[in-house]
């Protein structure tokens, strides 16, 4: 599924999209992320497993901007990030959504995908056609005169898609995208992340749902009280002892893991 020529977990010839090193965050007493080290690499899909208050969300959130880190390091196409704000992040191509939908709601669909490409342009005209060429990527093309409050569940994880989408990422990272829809809906969501990937975007993704980071990762990485314990391709993951005892539990064993 990745088009990447691999030697061993690495891609062959390329250098990390995203690096993270030794990476560090506090609140209080409490260690969200102790010592973190990651790579992303150009052109995959890169899902993140963890359980609940793991440190997922906040990682995201130090990579994006939106919290400072207490130590370690983050380069993205070898330019260090941290000290950054969000919207500097997401002018040198990192974009990022979030589990919990915020549409501004009393703006169309249309002008909430606007916000996202003004990120880019300041050309009305230019950042219209971004804004009309998203929608209809997405599949939210009819809905673009409607109020963003009207919108579906499913409607509103595609403007989240959308709104991302606009500001031109080359990395996206997705954080529980699916969180809230039905399996079917998932299908559809995961036929849409496709799509995202083919158009050249790399993508970081957080998901509970086991069916769909096995299906769209090229490898995963879990992560436990803030510190990796296991990378790689899906089905070695899956086997591993340590995440069967962090995460996964052993009726995931038992049922038959992939």
């Amino acid at each position: 599924m990745s088009g990447l020529a691999m030697t061993g977990t690495t891609p062959a010839g390329a250098a990390p999209l995203l690096r993270i090193t030794g990476l560090c965050k506090r609140f209080g007493g409490l260690t969200a992320l102790d010592g973190l080290d990651l790579e992303l690499w150009p052109g995959e899909v890169l899902g993140l497993i963890g359980p609940n208050g793991s440190g997922k969300t906040t990682l995201f959130n130090v990579v994006s901007g939106a919290l400072p880190a207490d130590g370690g390091r983050i380069e993205y196409q070898g330019r260090p990030l941290l000290g950054l704000r969000p919207h500097q992040v997401c002018r040198l191509g990192l974009a990022r959504t979030f589990q919990i939908t915020k549409p501004f709601p009393n703006l169309s669909t249309r002008d909430n995908v606007l916000v996202g490409a003004f990120n880019r342009t300041r050309d009305p005209r230019a950042a219209g056609r971004v804004a009309d060429e998203v929608l209809a990527f997405v599949g939210l093309a009819a809905q673009g005169a409607s109020d963003a409050r009207a919108l579906t569940v499913p409607q509103r994880k595609r403007l989240e898609l959308a709104r991302a989408l606009a500001t031109r990422p080359r990395l996206l990272l997705l954080d529980e995208v699916m969180a809230g829809l039905t399996p079917r809906e998932h299908d559809d969501l995961i036929e849409l992340i496709a799509r995202i990937r083919a158009q050249g975007v790399t993508l970081f993704v957080i998901e509970h749902a086991m069916k769909v980071i096995m299906s769209i990762s090229d490898r995963v990485a879990v992560i436990h009280q803030g510190r990796k314990i296991a990378v790689g391709a899906p089905r070695e993951v899956a086997r591993d002892a340590r995440v069967i005892e962090a995460y996964l539990g052993e009726e995931y064993r038992f049922a038959g893991a992939p």
